[in-house]
């Protein structure tokens, strides 16, 4: 309801100064909001780019202490490790995501000892980055078999959890992994572990440069249409999350974020959990070369990211969250 009328009520008073505009701000964007993306590559003092996302890098393992006192500088509280696993380390049951001495493994040992509880891990629990075919489980006449590949996932989980990761993610999409993944976790005593359930992961083709940096693109000869979902569904948004806190899951992520800040609002809005959003690859490109080609300017990345919290996400996975941060803080 609208109270008051023009010439008494000038919404623009408010409006007029910076400080005036501050006192009323609905909603702000900090760097505890933030969760920082990294890339993990193979080999010693490695930096290599990545074409398709301009700006950022895969890291070896031994550049993390560098990335991580930076992430700390600027108050971001978590970061989220994904491997670009080697061809020749993959084949069609993803067994190298079981290996203790995998990337993600060796990355999470790596920062717990030297960081403590200083940062949060957030490690995917997904077979993709592992696998020959690209996809995130185990295949049987070309289709992703799902309680077969739960039981790898809660292998996965706990190993993982087993090298100090904070925050298990499963990122897979497969029915009934997170009561699994909890249970599994309860009963070897990992009670504290946290799920992170990509509740609401879209069938969505904004992941391409992802794929390019965890080295999945390639082998990928399919789309994943029959287990992540339909980006023409909304409602079924609200069962997928319903069913996961039932089985557990401490908070939910939507994937991709801004073409669904609709189903951010939805999902916080009916269950009032926390809700992560993911500013994916695509995009992070997207916005990225529109500044470099002059098209939108830098203001266009805190105006993408504030969407997300009016949307009603608690937390936001970025490319951007370093470069954000450290300009809110010191700006």
């Amino acid at each position: 309801m609208i109270i008051g009328k023009f010439p008494n009520l000038r919404l623009r008073r408010t409006r007029k100064y910076n400080w005036s505009r501050k006192l009323i701000q609905e909603n702000s964007l900090s760097p505890s909001d933030l969760i920082y993306p990294i890339f993990l590559l193979e080999g010693k003092n490695k930096k290599q780019p990545i074409k398709s996302m301009p700006g950022i890098y895969r890291h070896s393992i031994d550049q993390l202490g560098m990335i991580v006192n930076n992430i700390i500088k600027y108050k971001i509280p978590m970061v989220a490790l994904f491997p670009s696993t080697p061809n020749k380390k993959k084949d069609k049951f993803g067994t190298e995501a079981l290996n203790e001495d995998n990337l993600v493994c060796k990355a999470i040992r790596y920062v717990k000892k030297r960081f403590k509880n200083n940062i949060g891990i957030m490690s995917d629990v997904a077979l993709d980055p592992y696998t020959t075919h690209g996809h995130d489980g185990l295949l049987k006449n070309n289709y992703v078999i799902n309680d077969e590949t739960v039981d790898v996932l809660m292998k996965q989980a706990l190993l993982q959890s087993q090298m100090g990761c904070d925050v298990i993610a499963p990122s897979d999409m497969m029915d009934g992994r997170v009561g699994k993944i909890r249970k599994y976790l309860d009963k070897n005593k990992y009670y504290d572990v946290q799920i992170l359930s990509y509740a609401v992961k879209y069938a969505s083709n904004f992941y391409g440069p992802f794929r390019d940096a965890v080295g999945s693109k390639k082998s990928l000869k399919s789309n994943k249409k029959n287990y992540q979902m339909d980006f023409a569904n909304s409602n079924e948004s609200l069962r997928e999350v319903a069913l996961d806190i039932k089985e557990g899951a401490d908070m939910v992520m939507v994937k991709p974020g801004l073409p669904y800040l609709d189903v951010i609002q939805k999902v916080k809005n009916n269950f009032k959990i926390p809700v992560l959003a993911y500013q994916v690859s695509g995009e992070y490109s997207l916005i990225k070369n529109g500044i470099n080609n002059k098209l939108i300017n830098e203001e266009a990345i805190i105006e993408s990211l504030m969407c997300f919290k009016r949307a009603g996400a608690s937390a936001i996975v970025s490319y951007f969250a370093i470069d954000i941060a450290k300009k809110i803080l010191f700006n």
